[in-house]
């Protein structure tokens, strides 16, 4: 299969300038892709397009409808179609659910469930055009089970995963199948060393080294989540090999979460 499992094929991914999301958008475009490489820092994306064989970048903002079918329309009118879409972009705040700023919690929810819901939205216009397409949430084992202190963010991602299903339900006619995917925890990625890291010592009580054994403790096969682990499944779920699979949330966590 090497590297043309996706030959040809037009992606659009959100939150692709750093971390998990340009580390798939690096696999898309490796597997022949032509990637729309969508993020709200724009600087960063610019290189990430630039160091790819054939992408553009694009500013957006997932919470604001007109920000993302801008992005849709540039992949159109480079490319000509949207085949798949990766919808990426998220962020994580967590906290005591007694002194979590609402505000702080309605934001965490605006970008992961209501920023995937126009995301899927605009792109699933587009494959209404070219007879079909792939849709593809980067979930959670947090959609799948409570998080503690982390009320926000798994709310979100539970929310995801029925999103998921409803919209697999609503575009199955259209061959558009509509996918999650569900990682482990990524503790080796920067949103973990430089953030969440700090985040769950504080919360917890305990030290950020205690923190990560916690968390690799949890995962029956003993390691971290990578970012191949997750390209792995996204580029199955972006290609014909899964045309049988619609509304569905794959684990990819090491055996920690199994249904």
């Amino acid at each position: 299969m090497g590297c043309e499992r996706l030959e040809g094929k037009v992606a659009v991914i959100t939150g692709a300038a750093q971390g998990l999301g340009e580390a798939l958008a690096r696999r898309l475009d490796k597997e022949g892709c032509k990637v729309v490489i969508g993020d709200i820092n724009i600087e960063k994306a610019i290189e990430v397009a630039k160091s790819l064989k054939n992408a553009v970048a694009v500013r957006v903002d997932v919470t604001d409808e007109e920000s993302v079918e801008a992005l849709m329309n540039t992949a159109v009118e480079n490319y000509g179609r949207v085949d798949i879409t990766v919808s990426n972009a998220a962020v994580l705040v967590s906290g005591a659910t007694t002194e979590f700023d609402v505000k702080k919690w309605q934001f965490v929810i605006n970008v992961n469930l209501v920023g995937y819901f126009i995301v899927a939205k605009a792109a699933a216009r587009k494959m209404l055009e070219n007879g079909g397409g792939s849709i593809i949430q980067i979930n959670s084992k947090s959609g799948k089970k409570g998080s503690f202190k982390n009320s926000a963010y798994a709310a979100s991602k539970f929310g995801g995963i029925g999103l998921t299903q409803s919209l697999a339900l609503e575009f199955a006619k259209d061959n558009i199948r509509v996918n999650a995917i569900c990682p482990g925890n990524l503790l080796n990625s920067p949103l973990w060393v430089d953030s969440l890291f700090k985040q769950y010592a504080l919360n917890q009580g305990i030290t950020e080294q205690e923190v990560r054994q916690k968390y690799l403790d949890q995962v029956p096969m003993g390691r971290s989540c990578e970012y191949e682990d997750v390209a792995n499944v996204m580029v199955f779920l972006a290609s014909e090999e899964s045309s049988y699979m619609t509304g569905q949330a794959v684990n990819v966590t090491g055996g920690q979460q199994m249904s």
